[in-house]
């Protein structure tokens, strides 16, 4: 972290050193979040816990000219960069580099490479690929910390704009051959239909990859994948109505393949359940609702699986609320508090029904900067 932090000090001080230097922006934000956490799970005792979050993010952009830019975000590499107090005030905020990418914005297209930003917050498309048996709460952007190692290319077609990514999901590490990593090309096309954006996608693997499966739901006895190729498609929708501004959205997933079977155990590990065919499909609709502070969702998630031996079906809701109250705003900052609700309800029968449901409520007191 010491060397972190000296390496960040050196970067203003070289910002500042030169007329002739690349122009280098820094800017970031803090949040401390407090959070009721209330689980319960058929067969299991009921949890009720209250823990205290936080976390830090430092943002750097240069210029370099000519529309040549590089960008990066240091944080913890812990979920949704968020870091709990621990026992014995024990915790440790280890700082990382969450993001790093470069790249030349032009007058009709750009290019950038690195391990770049999804913008998963507000489109679905990766979480139903990556996490198909529960797409629902955000699992990209909290798991994986709303990031991707790709290549994209982006340019206007027409009324609006095409982007393409070259994906890298995992790197196989039990193998060296040059096309046993998981790639994927992502494509998407925004354009506006009158005061209407419509943005349809198409997310497929091109090689062999590795998926989480379900992110939430007790996991103990069900399956996750290695070695699958899933294909994804669908469409965001953003319709301004009056001064709300709603977003729907819908993604479909499939896989049919011969390909490896896990199972997870009690101890969260899991164990090799050999060679499998597997066949699943999984789909994701989400409503949501935005109008001046306040903030809406609901997902609804469904996937069955009928891979044999490993037969399940999987329903899941997600319901978001949040009010986002600005205490103080200047050219200098932000600070701002913002009540969140987030509720969880999954469904499990792999022969036996098994019920969850999860209930979060926090306090998100912020500042930007």
């Amino acid at each position: 972290m010491k060397k972190l932090l000296s390496l960040v000090f050196a970067l203003v001080l070289l910002s500042q050193a030169s007329p002739a230097s690349a122009e280098i922006k820094f800017s970031g934000d803090a949040q401390v979040r407090p959070r009721g956490e209330f689980i319960d799970v058929d067969g299991m005792d009921n949890k009720d816990d209250l823990k205290y979050y936080y976390r830090l993010r430092l943002k750097a952009a240069a210029d370099l000219g000519d529309g040549y830019f590089a960008k990066a975000l240091i944080s913890s590499e812990t979920p949704g960069w968020l870091v709990s107090v621990g026992d014995s005030n024990s915790e440790t905020f280890d700082l990382g580099v969450s993001q790093l990418y470069f790249g030349r914005m032009m007058e009709n297209s750009h290019y950038m490479m690195g391990r770049m930003p999804l913008g998963s917050l507000n489109n679905p498309v990766f979480d139903i690929s990556m996490y198909p048996f529960q797409a629902a709460e955000i699992p990209v952007f909290l798991f994986n910390n709303d990031r991707l190692y790709g290549f994209n290319y982006g340019t206007k077609v027409g009324p609006g704009e095409l982007n393409a990514t070259l994906c890298v999901l995992n790197n196989d590490m039990t193998s060296d051959d040059v096309f046993e990593d998981g790639y994927a090309v992502h494509l998407a096309y925004k354009t506006n239909i009158g005061n209407v954006t419509f943005e349809p996608q198409l997310l497929a693997a091109l090689t062999d990859a590795d998926i989480a499966g379900g992110a939430y739901i007790s996991p103990l006895g069900l399956s996750t994948y290695d070695n699958v190729t899933p294909f994804t498609f669908g469409a965001n929708l953003m319709i301004p109505a009056g001064k709300t501004n709603i977003t729907l959205s819908g993604f479909y997933t499939f896989a049919d393949q011969a390909a490896d079977a896990l199972i997870y155990n009690a101890d969260g590990s899991t164990s090799d359940a050999g060679a499998a065919d597997v066949d699943y499909s999984a789909y994701l609709f989400r409503i949501k609702a935005q109008n001046g502070p306040v903030t809406a969702w609901l997902d609804y998630n469904a996937a069955e699986d009928n891979t044999p031996g490993l037969e399940a079906d999987y329903k899941n809701m997600f319901i978001w609320a949040q009010y986002n109250w600005t205490v103080h705003e200047s050219s200098m900052g932000k600070f701002t508090l913002a009540p969140t609700v987030r509720y969880l309800a999954s469904e499990v029968d792999n022969g036996t029904e098994t019920d969850y449901s999860r209930l979060r409520t926090e306090l998100w007191a912020s500042v930007s900067f």
